[in-house]
């Protein structure tokens, strides 16, 4: 009685080990609550008291998107070409980013230049094309007060009535 007791002891913990929350996951629908939403926030009070060495672009989830206005008549910076998107954008208006858990909305303010609060996200096409079709991008992060910039390669796609 003691053995089974052990395993059992010992195994219960592993019952939660399929458990990943992450964004695009499948779960229950009938389990689990609706999503909500990241805040949005400008770049300085989101990035306030926030190491700069932490700051990593993040998965926008379906949530977050609606929340920025959707998709349409804008083009998505993803990090792999099935995934959501880290940089949503209109071509020559604003960008949305989210960074440590908060959606920050970014003027366009150049050629693929985005930036409020000391935040800057510049996006550059790179000459290649991925596996699924899409469009290499380069997006490169820098910060509030950072000495370096971030960069991550990716892949752009555009959805109707936007034009990368």
């Amino acid at each position: 009685m003691r053995i089974l007791a052990t395993i059992a002891a010992l195994t219960l913990p592993l019952v939660a080990c399929n458990q990943n929350t992450a964004v695009g996951n499948d779960r229950e629908s009938q389990l689990e609550p609706a999503p909500t939403p990241a805040p949005i926030m400008g770049a300085a009070s989101a990035l306030e008291n926030v190491a700069t060495a932490i700051i990593k672009p993040e998965t926008m989830s379906g949530v977050d998107i609606e929340a920025l206005g959707g998709k349409n008549g804008r083009c998505a910076v993803k990090l792999t070409e099935v995934g959501f998107p880290s940089f949503l954008y209109e071509p020559d208006g604003p960008g949305a980013i989210k960074l440590n858990g908060k959606l920050i909305v970014l003027p366009h303010t150049g050629d693929g230049r985005y930036e409020d609060g000391g935040l800057i996200v510049t996006l550059r096409s790179v000459d290649a094309i991925g596996n699924a079709g899409l469009q290499a991008m380069d997006m490169i992060v820098v910060p509030p007060q950072a000495s370096d910039e971030i960069g991550y390669r990716g892949y752009v796609r555009c959805y109707e009535g936007a034009a990368a």
